[in-house]
C-alpha cells in the first residue's frame, strides 16, 4: 500500500506524533510525507516528499495569534498551485492531520482521504466545548479540513471514533520523578514577562523553554532553555508540573506522566480553548491568560495544586488499526464518500 500522510507544520505537536506515529504506518506499506506549513522548532526525521507552506499560524507577545502575519503569510495563488500539483491520486490512502493543501488536493481530484488527529475529534459534538461557543472557531474546526471520514485523538474517548493521544516512545518508557522544578512552555509570550513574572516566586526553579533563546542562560531561579526535543522531554520527566498553553500533545504527555498541570490558552485559538474545557473537566487548573494578577493562583498551584494521571501508554496500535481498515475500506470504495463523519 502506499501511504501518503500530510503533516501541519504549525507548532511542534503534529510533527512529534507523526514521527512516533511513522514506525506503525510502514508496516502498512510505503509512507511518503507531506509537511504543510512554516512555523515549527522540531525537524522532521522521516521520508518528507512533498513541502508547501500551506497556513501557519503565527503568535504575537502577548499570548494571543499574530493575525496580521498570519494573513502576510498566506497566499493564495500558492496553496491553489501547490494542491494541483500534490499528486494524491497516487496513493491508495490519504492521511490528513489537518492540512488545508491536502484537503483541496483530494476536493479537486475527488480522491477519498482519512482526517486522523486531535482536531478530527472535533467533528463529534460530543467533543468538550467551553460554554461560550464562537461561529467562527467552530467553523475553522468544522470545515478547514474536509475528508471521507474522521478519526480524531483527545484525552478522553469522548466518541467511538475518538481515541486517546498518540505518546511517544521516550515519554511512555520513561520513569518519572519530581525534581523540584517547573517546566514552562508559552511560546506566545515573550521572555521579559515570563522572567519578570517567575523572578517573584523565588521558592522555585522554573525552566522555560523559548523560541528565541538558542543558549541556556540563567537569571535567578528562572533558567531560560532552547527549545530541544530531548532536553524538554528530560525537563518534563523530572518536574512537579507544567504550566503550558492549553495545545494537545503537551498536556497529555504531562497526564501521561502524573503531573500537575496550568494550562493556558493561546488568546483567539478556540481550539485551545476547548481543549481547556476538557482539561478542566479532568481537574487541571485553566487561566484565560497569564499576568501578574494572576501570581496568587500560581502561588496557590505550586503548594496545592493537583497532580493528575491516565495511562496512555497502549494507545497507538488501536487508533492505527482503525485507520488503516477505513483505508481498506476507501481503497475498495466502500465507503460513501460524503465529506461527513462516519459514527
Amino acid at each position: 500500500m502506499k501511504i501518503l500522510y500530510a503533516v501541519q507544520a504549525t507548532g511542534n505537536g503534529h510533527v512529534s506524533r507523526a514521527q512516533t506515529l511513522l514506525p506503525y504506518l510502514q508496516l502498512y506499506g510505503q509512507v511518503d510525507i507531506f509537511l504543510s506549513g512554516s512555523n515549527c522548532h522540531l525537524p522532521f526525521d522521516g521520508p518528507v516528499r512533498y513541502r508547501s507552506r500551506g497556513v501557519s499560524l503565527f503568535y504575537n507577545n502577548r499570548g494571543g495569534l499574530n493575525y496580521w502575519h498570519l494573513i502576510r503569510k498566506v497566499k493564495l495563488s500558492e496553496i491553489w498551485r501547490d494542491a494541483e500539483q500534490l499528486p494524491v491520486q497516487k496513493y491508495d490512502l490519504v492521511i490528513n492531520d489537518f492540512d488545508f493543501v491536502t484537503s483541496l488536493a483530494c476536493r479537486l481530484k475527488d480522491v477519498p482521504s482519512v482526517h486522523f488527529g486531535h482536531q478530527a475529534s472535533f467533528q463529534y459534538p460530543q467533543t468538550p466545548r467551553p460554554k461560550n461557543r464562537t461561529w467562527h472557531g467552530e467553523m475553522l474546526l468544522r470545515h478547514f479540513v474536509k475528508a471521507s471520514c474522521h478519526i480524531g485523538l483527545h484525552f478522553e474517548t469522548y466518541h467511538p471514533n475518538v481515541f486517546m493521544p498518540v505518546i511517544k516512545p521516550e515519554i511512555i518508557r520513561a520513569t518519572p520523578t519530581r525534581a523540584g522544578h517547573i517546566t514552562v512552555y508559552l511560546p506566545a509570550y515573550e521572555d521579559a514577562f515570563l522572567e519578570k513574572l517567575f523572578l517573584t516566586l523565588p521558592g522555585t526553579r522554573f525552566e522555560i523553554f523559548s523560541r528565541s533563546t538558542h543558549k541556556a542562560r540563567r537569571q535567578g531561579n528562572v533558567w531560560f532553555l532552547p527549545i530541544q526535543r530531548e532536553r524538554f522531554d528530560e525537563s518534563l520527566i523530572h518536574s512537579d508540573g507544567i504550566i503550558c498553553g492549553a495545545g494537545f500533545e503537551t498536556p497529555a504527555e504531562a497526564i501521561h506522566l502524573g503531573k500537575k498541570i496550568i494550562a493556558i490558552p493561546i488568546q483567539g485559538q478556540y481550539e485551545q480553548v476547548c481543549n481547556a474545557a476538557a482539561l478542566q473537566q479532568m481537574g487541571v487548573r485553566c487561566l484565560g491568560r497569564l499576568s501578574e494578577k494572576e501570581r496568587p493562583v500560581l502561588l496557590n498551584w505550586l503548594t496545592q495544586g493537583e497532580w493528575i494521571h491516565r495511562d496512555y501508554s497502549d494507545c497507538i496500535t488501536p487508533v492505527v488499526r482503525k485507520v488503516m481498515r477505513l483505508g481498506e475500506k476507501i481503497k475498495q470504495r466502500d465507503i460513501e464518500r460524503t465529506f461527513l463523519p462516519i459514527t
